[in-house]
């Protein structure tokens, strides 16, 4: 990768970070002020299903780590989460989101959360893509060919005896994640604000 290269492709993922920061803000915000319609049995049981989302979510993105350790921009990495999609991060990152929507109690705002992050990550990628045929050139290519951009593959899964990981990316990588179970406090912490009128609610959703 050129100088050059290497200065825009660092550049484009600190301001990625700060356009997520802003879009994960305004979910936060529709989150808040939006409510659930389903009664409580339904909207525990959605709860119980976010979680297990965001456990996947979390889970999807230390596996993929390990296999990637911070060397996205360097090397291609095609085996393992790898093998079966070419952003696992960002696929995992929006299972974990569309957990934290269902801790409204809504599958609505779930699906949305989803959608919304999927749809963002996906404009990532495509910018991501450019600096990565350039820098890592034919071989990347065929692996574009090969597999998807986001929605995994099972079949094309493929894997190696060993790999190597840098545990300063893992940890961090771990402490972002476990970010995502601090919406299951948050949310229980609005539905008492609203129980106690401290919370207007702007709008219902199933």
């Amino acid at each position: 990768m050129s100088g050059e290269t290497a200065k825009a492709m660092a550049a484009f993922q600190s301001s990625r970070r700060y356009v997520l920061a802003f879009l994960i803000g305004i979910i936060c915000i529709l989150l808040i002020f939006g409510s659930s319609l389903q009664g409580d049995s339904m909207h525990e049981l959605i709860e119980a299903y976010g979680l297990a989302l965001i456990l996947i979510g979390i889970g999807g993105r230390l596996w993929s780590i390990l296999y990637i350790g911070g060397r996205k921009s360097a090397e291609l990495v095609s085996t393992g989460p790898y093998s079966v999609t070419r952003n696992p991060l960002y696929f995992f990152s929006t299972i974990a989101a569309a957990g934290v929507g269902a801790q409204t109690g809504s599958i609505v705002i779930s699906l949305l959360a989803g959608l919304f992050c999927a749809g963002a990550f996906y404009f990532v990628a495509l910018r991501e893509e450019r600096y990565l045929r350039a820098t890592l050139g034919a071989p990347y290519l065929a692996y574009v060919q090969r597999v998807p951009r986001f929605v995994p593959s099972p079949w094309l899964f493929r894997d190696q005896e060993e790999v190597t990981f840098r545990p300063r990316v893992f940890n961090r990588t771990l402490v972002d994640g476990l970010a995502f179970f601090a919406s299951i406090p948050f949310f229980e912490l609005v539905e008492k604000g609203r129980d106690l009128g401290m919370i207007p609610v702007l709008f219902h959703f199933y």
